[in-house]
């Protein structure tokens, strides 16, 4: 039987949700609104698969994830999904923000270590994958030495297909944009063609600002709300 993360196990993350309802409709509306995501949390949790457990390398992501898609269709002024933008940011990336006290992709080899790390999680993911395949399937690219460039990308997100089954794909984008603030508070710069929502794969390429690499791309958003990096046209 697959072992599912309850609302219990993320207290702050549920915390700062809590408080952000609050914010926004007032304390009785606000409780209302989380009891109500919380029962749907664990209807969700019946029907999905097994990911392998509590204390993968993508837990939060992917609970974290189920929850806002629960959060969201129950909100009573029905916002456009990008208004919880900044809120889903802080929830998943605010980690981002010690880190980039210690890293700074424009030092070289602040970008090899970080391909390192791209490797590391890479290799764990894979493992994963193999004993339970409705996980991340992650495939690593060796270090860019050259152009110093650290890649990987998914071929399966199990948030793009959470959403494609229960027609929630106007949230999706909320966690696939965060990842370009998360970079910037590295100093990198994240390039991104596509991802699982709107391409075939999910790709990270990330470069130092200062790189030349950087001055060719332009972040902009397509029409499903995804924001993507397209090379500026001379």
């Amino acid at each position: 039987m697959a072992e599912h993360m309850q609302l219990r196990d993320m207290p702050k993350f549920c915390a700062e949700i809590e408080a952000w309802l609050n914010a926004r409709y007032g304390e009785a509306e606000g409780k209302k609104r989380w009891e109500a995501t919380g029962r749907q949390y664990g209807e969700y949790l019946k029907e999905l698969p097994d990911y392998g457990g509590k204390k993968t390398s993508h837990t939060l992501a992917i609970y974290g994830s189920i929850v806002i898609f629960s959060l969201y269709p129950l909100l009573p002024d029905h916002p456009p999904a990008e208004e919880l933008q900044e809120l889903v940011t802080s929830l998943f990336m605010s980690g981002f923000v010690k880190l980039g006290k210690i890293f700074d992709l424009n030092r070289s080899f602040d970008m090899w270590l970080i391909g390192k790390v791209f490797q590391g999680v890479g290799k764990r993911d894979r493992k994963l994958y193999a004993q339970h395949p409705v996980c991340f399937c992650n495939v690593s690219e060796l270090y860019d030495k050259k152009k110093r460039a650290a890649r990987y990308h998914f071929t399966q997100c199990p948030n793009a297909e959470f959403a494609k089954k229960h027609d929630l794909m106007q949230v999706l984008p909320l966690f696939c944009n965060s990842d370009y603030w998360g970079m910037s508070q590295l100093h990198g710069t994240l390039l991104r063609r596509g991802t699982c929502g709107n391409a075939d794969r999910c790709d990270y390429c990330v470069v130092g600002p200062e790189n030349s690499m950087a001055k060719e791309y332009e972040i902009i958003k397509d029409e499903a709300g995804f924001l993507v990096s397209r090379k500026i046209e001379k």
